[in-house]
């Protein structure tokens, strides 16, 4: 039941947002922005893509397949329909004031794609408009780095190279040049999402919520238990934690291995969609895109020989990253990985635990849902050696053997 046909006492919260509402309104501004853009074409919306953040589908503008990425409030759609905006009225007239902006997340993201487009390197999707609010982008064909990882096992270390290696123009001091602060999508930051979701009075409230509406397998309570513990942590190892500011660079941020596909084969560079670019140190892209590749494994469970091989990658890639980095640096880059990967896990597991049950979720999520509590062991055991101050390259060496047990 839609939470706005539920009547209201004086006394009760308004409503918030329900998803087909949500949904309708950005069908409406997709389909206006294209017909603005095209005016005299013949415009076919197409799937609805299930997403926590921004609202996407597929499009077709005179028989042309394209993507159309509308954000509202520059916000995930978790957040919106948990009421983080008030009711919906009163969001969508702040919508129709936001897609204004000339800062509006859809409209930096655009500038990003078009940056890095004119750079030539990293390869990015092309961008055929931007009107309303609505980013058009055209499709990439070809297999995702996701999917590569689980049919190739044997190739991670390779592909996870090619990947970061893609990024080594971006990750030069000059690159910075080419952003302006006001440019940056410090929304996707890891450790900024952390820290607006699990501080102050309403990120405890945040926590007990979470698998309220959706399905995890075993005691709920448990799981919260071990989440609020494995936060606590890491805002205690962040607060002792200092930032290596000796070299920041141009980060890709949001660096996903869905997020990376090979439409010439795998030995011809890949082409990126979805750029949070962000001033970061060079940890950040390693710490994403080992999270997000432990997750796939997570969510695919292709058995133990797979996740070595992957784990393997990993390693590999962080090591020759390493030897980049002035020796008495090294310690404290990779506890740096460390952190941010775990604080990246935590942050998409809980967007997930938190959803509500009317919003779809994408394939990855349900199956990470499904699996909270076995994600949840290994945030626990890996966030409490990282906090006892081990050996960094011991607490390095211990996580990626939960990671490659996750796979089991």
């Amino acid at each position: 039941m839609s939470t706005t046909a539920v009547s209201t006492s004086p006394n009760s919260p308004p409503p918030t947002p329900s998803a087909a509402e949500v949904f309708a309104f950005a069908d409406r501004e997709i389909s206006t922005a294209a017909a603005t853009q095209w005016p005299h074409a013949d415009l076919d919306l197409g799937d609805h893509i299930p997403s926590v953040t921004t609202y996407v589908r597929r499009i077709r503008v005179d028989g042309r397949p394209l993507y159309a990425k509308y954000s509202l409030l520059g916000m995930s759609l978790v957040s919106l329909l948990r009421g983080a905006c008030g009711p919906w009225p009163q969001a969508r007239v702040a919508q129709q004031e936001y897609v204004q902006r000339r800062d509006a997340l859809i409209e930096r993201e655009a500038a990003q794609l078009r940056l890095l487009a004119r750079a030539g390197r990293p390869r990015v999707c092309p961008v055929p408009g931007v009107r309303r609010g609505v980013l058009f982008t055209e499709p990439v064909t070809g297999i995702s780095l996701a999917r590569l990882l689980l049919d190739r096992r044997q190739d991670s270390a390779g592909l996870l190279a090619t990947t970061l290696g893609e990024l080594r123009e971006l990750h030069r001091p000059a690159a910075v040049q080419r952003l302006g602060p006001a440019g940056a999508i410090g929304e996707r930051s890891i450790a900024g999402t952390f820290q607006r979701k699990f501080n102050g009075l309403s990120g405890p409230a945040y926590v007990q919520r979470l698998g309220a509406d959706q399905r995890v397998a075993g005691d709920r309570e448990g799981v919260v238990a071990v989440l609020r513990q494995v936060i606590v942590r890491l805002h205690r190892i962040r607060a002792r934690t200092v930032p290596q500011q000796y070299r920041r660079v141009l980060a890709y941020g949001d660096l996903k291995p869905e997020h990376v596909l090979f439409p010439d084969g795998v030995d011809q560079p890949p082409v990126f969609i979805d750029p949070g670019l962000l001033l970061a140190g060079t940890a950040v892209d390693v710490a994403k895109l080992t999270s997000r590749s432990v997750l796939t494994l997570a969510a695919a469970r292709p058995g133990p020989k797979t996740g070595q091989h992957l784990v393997d990658g990993i390693a590999s890639v962080t090591a020759e990253r390493m030897e980049d980095l002035p020796l008495k640096a090294r310690r404290s880059w990779l506890a740096e990985v460390l952190l941010l990967w775990l604080m990246d896990s935590v942050n998409i597991l809980t967007t997930y635990l938190s959803a509500p049950a009317e919003l779809p979720l994408p394939h990855q999520g349900t199956a990470l849902v499904g699996r909270t509590a076995d994600l949840c062991q290994m945030l626990d055991r890996i966030s409490a050696s990282l906090a006892a101050a081990d050996a960094t390259s011991t607490v390095w060496e211990t996580a990626l053997d939960h990671a490659q047990g996750i796979a089991a």
